[in-house]
């Protein structure tokens, strides 16, 4: 009888095994899917972007020639045969992936979305539509904002001195390229704090109450975030540092709204549930 009792409960263990392969298996080849066109999204643009990656990189210059004062006061150069080519390359991924954002996002949302609630997608819908919008606010502050004003501290630092010694920038097209690269990553990844915040706030991870008390150690963590991320000059630490103080700031308004009306669902919810 024992026997026959365990025969049977290995035998409903093995079928649930069996019955879970299958949505498993079926999960694993959709994420290969998405993944697949993904990659070929990214494959595609990267090689139209670096036939066009000169213009690209003459419009990442565009900081450069506004602190210099003209295109004819900017001059880069590169000291290797090969370093414009992969500078190049560089430039290309980087656009590509800029660009592809949009189908990978789509992706994902389309992995993601058969798994969740007709409400739960509406919730997640706007912060997929946020994050490539504060991706580009963080990325206009630095090329029109940030990153003029610290070229113009880094050449303020020239010594041109006809009778004597001159002392003058002369930028290689790879250190410019990583410069720039750099500081649009951090801005565009930093000017994410609302979108995550709010959405940890939807989820019931956080409220208010909590940025409220982290607000001392935040200003610290940023202040500190804003010294690792950026050059080591002051006009882009407190470019940086600055926004984020206001991020958060924002971030405690929004999740203050965003709770209310998780609070106010979950007690409608609740009515519902006790009539």
């Amino acid at each position: 009888m024992a026997d026959k009792t365990k025969k049977a409960g290995s035998s409903s263990s093995e079928d649930e095994l069996k019955g879970s392969e299958a949505p498993l298996i079926e999960h694993l080849i959709e994420l290969r899917q998405r993944l697949i066109y993904s990659i070929i999204a990214l494959a595609v643009l990267f090689i139209l972007c670096f036939f066009v990656a000169d213009h690209i990189y003459n419009f990442l210059l565009g900081p450069f020639i506004a602190a210099a004062g003209s295109p004819e006061a900017v001059r880069l150069i590169y000291t290797a045969p090969q370093e414009f080519f992969f500078t190049k390359l560089s430039v290309a991924l980087f656009a590509a992936i800029f660009l592809a954002f949009p189908v990978i996002a789509s992706q994902i949302y389309a992995f993601v979305a058969p798994g969740l609630y007709k409400n739960e997608r509406m919730a997640f819908l706007p912060y997929l539509i946020a994050t490539p919008i504060c991706f580009l606010i963080g990325a206009a502050v630095v090329y029109y904002g940030v990153m003029p004003l610290a070229l113009g501290f880094f050449l303020g630092m020239q010594q041109v001195d006809p009778t004597g010694v001159s002392i003058e920038m002369v930028t290689r097209v790879s250190e410019y390229l990583s410069l720039i690269m750099t500081l649009l990553l951090a801005f565009g990844v930093c000017f994410q704090m609302p979108v995550i915040l709010t959405l940890l706030a939807q989820v019931g991870l956080i409220g208010v109450d909590n940025l409220k008390t982290w607000r001392r150690y935040a200003i610290v963590a940023i202040v500190i975030v804003a010294a690792f991320l950026t050059p080591p000059d002051p006009i882009s630490q407190i470019g940086l540092a600055i926004p984020l103080l206001l991020l958060y700031e924002l971030s405690v308004i929004a999740v203050r709204i965003v709770e209310k009306r998780r609070l106010a669902r979950e007690a409608q919810l609740a009515q519902e549930l006790e009539t």
